[in-house]
């Protein structure tokens, strides 16, 4: 049994190359993928970018204050462009990439601040958004939310601008949209891209991209269940997984000793591409002695009962021997 990583789907590679043939050349995709991203985001704004770190940089470039970024389960992207744009890091300490709103009075926090998260901690557990979002709405702090694995959330509470003030999000490969490059950044506040006229100006993107990224919202919702739904199946009967009464799209266990293990269980569940097991300490997953599974990047077919059997399998015996 080999697994597989995730990768565009064929009706998506086709209207990708239609476009690029000059086929559809008369269709407006970027148009079309700006105003399926507002719909889906529930914002009144949105533009297609080059990359998902070049959504992070156009939301960062508005911000005129300090960022606070967590301790562990966020993005690296998030410290290294806050400090290329020479803005003050502030670090909030939480539960394992956790946000808890109230750590944020114990940190004196400049006016016109923000925070960036993502949608899952560590892309293994759902950030509580609504209580962050109340809280930071009543102190002046704009949220940033990194929805890259978020989007399409059928409770419409992860990547929902009624909720955060700007959703960002990649869709490189692989990711819920997935398309192999490309990102957006949606907001309520039209202020949020008259601030960054010039990194949207070098943010090249073309219709090709905007095609492809089109093309895969329509499934968006539908996919994302699918990869909540694995999960949820594995960190039942996975009785080390950390954040296991949380959704999320992967999976991070408990491990003394996880340069040794993730290399047995590379060995054990095979697949064609590296990224798909990972030792912690990570900050980008948790900073303890854990493995990640990466189950988000796994093509859609290696969903099924017989595979999710086959890891949970794999990883009791192992961390039982």
């Amino acid at each position: 049994m080999m697994f597989e990583f995730k990768t565009p789907k064929k009706e998506t590679e086709e209207i990708m190359s239609d476009v690029a043939s000059g086929k559809l050349e008369n269709t407006n995709f970027e148009k079309e993928c700006e105003d399926a991203v507002k719909k889906l985001t529930n914002s009144q704004f949105a533009k297609i970018t080059s990359s998902g770190n070049n959504s992070i940089f156009v939301a960062l470039s508005s911000i005129e204050g300090s960022v606070i970024v967590p301790d562990q389960g966020g993005w690296h992207g998030f410290k290294q462009i806050s400090k290329f744009l020479g803005k003050e890091i502030i670090t909030l300490e939480t539960d394992l990439g956790l946000i808890n709103p109230k750590q944020l009075d114990e940190v004196d926090i400049p006016d016109n601040s923000a925070l960036i998260f993502t949608s899952f901690a560590g892309y293994c557990a759902e950030q509580d958004v609504k209580s962050i979002s109340k809280y930071c709405n009543n102190n002046g702090i704009t949220t940033i939310e990194d929805a890259s694995a978020g989007i399409g959330d059928e409770k419409e509470i992860l990547g929902n601008c009624r909720y955060s003030d700007i959703i960002i999000a990649s869709t490189g490969q692989p990711k819920i949209i997935n398309v192999g490059s490309g990102g957006f950044i949606a907001t309520d506040d039209e202020n949020v891209f008259q601030k960054t006229s010039l990194p949207l100006k070098l943010s090249k993107t073309n219709e090709i991209i905007s095609s492809g990224i089109y093309e895969e919202l329509k499934s968006v919702r539908q996919n994302l269940q699918l990869t909540l739904n694995a999960t949820k199946h594995l960190k039942k009967h996975i009785p080390t997984s950390i954040h296991n009464d949380k959704r999320g799209v992967n999976l991070i266990i408990k491990e003394d000793n996880p340069k040794e293990k993730t290399w047995e269980l590379k060995k054990q569940l095979p697949i064609n591409k590296s990224g798909f097991i990972n030792k912690c300490p990570n900050y980008n997953r948790v900073k303890t002695k854990a493995i990640s599974i990466e189950i988000k990047n796994l093509n859609y077919n290696c969903l099924k009962q017989e595979y999710l059997d086959k890891i949970i399998n794999t990883v009791n015996n192992l961390q039982q021997a």
